[in-house]
């Protein structure tokens, strides 16, 4: 299996390769010695600069000569200029640029024979035998049309003269892979594209810049993203940014939809509501297929209920800014104490898209690299593009009966993650939609001991969606023999039936305790399940934690300027960001030491290190002494010196090594590199919670406590007594709600003791 593995090299971080290594060596390391050529192809969007560079670095790792083809097919098709060589530097900073460094273009002429039979000459003329396609659905039909034809374009070729025999042979199979970049998140074996993420970005910052404005003026807004036959970006952006009614292609309305959006939105307003947002998707129409336009929705909640109504139609501008961290990397899986692992999607699946078209055979098909879950696999291209033409799978309806009134208690343990709003949100709504009573515990286990729990309804959480920390209170406090007592007594007094925890590593703990107090005391044995929702991602169940993707893109702007001081929030830090950055380019040679938080877990020093293009970084899971500091300060001279680098960027967590402090590490670098440099440092602190969560992060938490309640609600139901009491008593019934893999995972707490480090 291939894993990405991320060394420090002195330069930046390097992806390498871990391969299986077989018996036959040699005829392993020829298969992987071939000439790979790379495109882009289509509309263009963010990280596919992220997947060049995975692409670029992989291939030359494993002695491939790597081509770009520049303007996409036309490239191909016209030659000369248009296919040159790349070199390591050639793809150095460009991971947070957002579109193509090579350009992109649609070409009609390839569909023709002559066209294509032209760029095979020039792909022949440069030895180029792997290709690796970066597009939609079009681009890599055309892409697979190319590899198929392939033997007879030689055949043609050899005819008329354009090539020779030999050439033929040396050129004689043609392996493509493709790699999707769409911001619709349009094609189907993959569950996100390269792109779509940071287009929710674009949608979400431009609906939160709506929402104080319309709550000025009691406005309603119809905002208008794009997808011709796909509700992915509208459908997201509506969870992440709590809007009232979305229209999407998959789930058509029927012909009464104006009475019922105007239904909602007068429920709205009575509830107090000031503002309300419409999102709809351009390919949106109703059960009859007439298409639903923003203007005509505009139209009908204006003459139905006079509401002072604007449009806002995004457009082009989803494809535009900087990718977010996660379409440069997707950072799901943890580190250990020697190699840092990383599952990414730009760079992941380039470094994957490498992978395959090396090792792959003449008689091999076209693959298509897709992340499934959080694993990334190859899958038949063109069994998945015979699948994207068919119908989208319309997302269902949420069906529920109301049956018995159960009352659930809500509670966060831990430290403020972005997302864990959005999460009580999720299970307030659909917990009332049940008929249940839904209990918040304020400020955690102190709150739950001092009783301080006050009831929840549908209209109290509104709002909170967008909002970062943890409106509910929070505090890291963990259950102990203590406080059984007292929180049985609660539990008792408000008939409370199940817990949900939605907290990091102490909310894990305070499950497990009352997990463990069953035996003693009744009122714990209930369902009791716990939702991972920490910055520092150190959760065990899980591979992904709410609030960190948030995280890593803050450090990831703040990392990419080399600031020396840090003091504006989240949402004033990107224009802060960029004017230091061209700031920056004027001063000195500058190296900045930044102070990253997470306790004892290396996980957002790594990440952070791996997206902004960190020189070295230094995590409690990997030592390190006091040669390898005096080395990275001669490296970094050397660099400065010899290479013409003129800034570097060095991360430490900030509990890496007790001595080795940041002031220590800045006054050694300012000390013994003085000739060379000068050194800044910054330490980032609370601020790395964050202030707005990102589309990420707002996405996965409703869907994990969509997820969290349907378990619950299962489990009421199955331990409920005649007498109306729970009894929830065997391991299976307190659990972990994790990513594991492809799939959300219900985990028992009691299964995870034995993989957890609790020192």
């Amino acid at each position: 299996m291939l894993g990405v593995k991320v060394q420090q090299k002195g330069k930046e971080f390097e992806l390498t390769l871990q391969l299986k290594k077989s018996a036959s060596k040699p005829e392993q390391d020829s298969q992987l010695r071939k000439t790979i050529a790379v495109l882009t192809s289509g509309g263009d969007s963010q990280g596919m600069n992220a997947t060049l560079r995975a692409v670029v670095r992989v291939g030359m790792s494993l002695g491939c000569r790597v081509y770009f083809i520049k303007e996409g097919f036309r490239g191909m098709v016209d030659g000369g200029d248009n296919i040159v060589e790349a070199h390591w530097a050639s793809v150095s900073a460009i991971m947070h640029s957002g579109g193509t460094m090579i350009g992109s273009a649609r070409c009609l002429e390839f569909k023709e024979r002559r066209w294509r039979l032209q760029a095979a000459r020039n792909l022949i003329q440069n030895g180029i035998t792997s290709l690796v396609v970066i597009g939609g659905d079009g681009s890599l039909t055309g892409a697979n049309t190319f590899k198929t034809e392939w033997p007879s374009m030689l055949e043609e070729l050899v005819r008329s003269g354009e090539i020779s025999q030999e050439e033929a042979y040396k050129s004689s199979s043609l392996q493509v892979v493709g790699l999707v970049a769409s911001i619709d998140n349009d094609f189907h074996g993959t569950d996100v594209t390269i792109g779509c993420d940071s287009a929710l970005h674009r949608i979400t910052e431009a609906a939160d810049s709506i929402t104080s404005t319309a709550s000025s003026h009691q406005r309603t807004f119809v905002m208008e993203v794009m997808g011709r036959h796909c509700g992915y970006l509208a459908i997201k952006s509506a969870m992440a940014t709590e809007a009232d009614y979305v229209f999407i292609p998959e789930d058509p309305p029927d012909k009464d939809w104006p009475v019922k959006l105007c239904d909602k939105l007068t429920q709205e307003r009575r509830a107090g509501k000031r503002l309300n947002i419409i999102i709809v998707c351009e390919g949106a129409a109703d059960s009859d297929g007439n298409p639903i336009s923003s203007d005509q929705i505009k139209t009908v909640v204006v003459n139905t209920l006079g509401h002072d109504t604007r449009v806002a139609v995004l457009g082009h501008v989803q494809r535009g800014g900087r990718p977010s961290a996660f379409d440069r990397v997707l950072y799901i899986t943890r580190t250990d104490s020697k190699t840092r692992y990383v599952v990414a999607k730009g760079s992941r699946m380039g470094a994957e898209a490498v992978t395959v078209v090396t090792k792959a055979a003449a008689t091999d098909e076209s693959m298509v690299i897709c992340l499934t879950g959080n694993e990334t696999i190859h899958r038949p291209l063109m069994d998945c593009v015979q699948r994207t033409t068919e119908t989208n799978q319309a997302l269902a309806r949420m069906d529920f009966k109301k049956t018995v009134r159960f009352t659930v208690g809500l509670l966060h343990v831990g430290r403020p993650s972005c997302g864990m709003n959005a999460a009580v949100w999720a299970a307030v709504r659909k917990f009332s939609y049940h008929g249940y009573k839904v209990v918040g515990i304020r400020y955690g286990i102190e709150g739950f001991v001092k009783g301080d729990l006050q009831e929840m309804s549908w209209s109290s959480v509104s709002g909170w969606v967008t909002k970062g920390g943890a409106n509910l209170g929070i505090s890291s406090t963990v259950a102990c023999s203590s406080h059984d007592e007292i929180i049985a007594l609660r539990l008792r007094e408000n008939k409370i039936q199940a817990l949900l925890f939605i907290g990091g590593f102490e909310s894990y703990l305070s499950a497990l305790h009352l997990e463990e107090g069953r035996s003693k005391h009744s009122e714990f044995r209930i369902p009791l399940v716990v939702i991972p929702a920490t910055i520092s991602n150190r959760v065990p169940g899980t591979e992904l934690t709410i609030g960190a993707d948030t995280c890593v893109n803050d450090i990831t702007e703040v990392c990419q300027t080399r600031s020396c001081k840090i003091t504006t929030t989240k949402r004033g830090l990107g224009v802060m960001c960029d004017r230091l950055r061209l700031a920056a380019q004027g001063t000195r040679n500058r190296v900045f030491i930044t102070e990253i938080t997470g306790g004892h877990c290396g996980y957002l020093t790594t990440i952070a290190g791996i997206a902004s293009g960190a020189d070295d970084s230094y995590i409690f899971e990997e030592k390190f002494t006091i040669k390898d500091l005096v080395q990275h300060v001669q490296e970094m001279k050397t660099k400065m010196s010899e290479a013409g680098v003129s800034r570097g960027l060095l991360l430490r967590n900030e509990n890496c090594n007790a001595n080795y402090t940041t002031k220590f590490i800045h006054q050694l670098f300012s000390e013994e590199g003085k000739d060379q440099f000068s050194t800044r440092t910054s330490i980032l602190g609370y601020s790395q919670q964050g202030v707005t969560p990102s589309p990420f992060d707002r996405a996965m938490a409703i869907k994990m406590t969509i997820a969290a309640v349907d378990w619950m609600t299962e489990q009421l139901g199955r331990h409920l007594q005649p007498d109306g009491t729970i009894a929830a008593n065997t391991p299976d019934t307190a659990v972990m709600m994790g990513i594991l893999h492809q799939n959300y995972k219900f985990t028992p707490l009691r299964d995870l003791i034995v993989d957890t480090d609790f020192e």
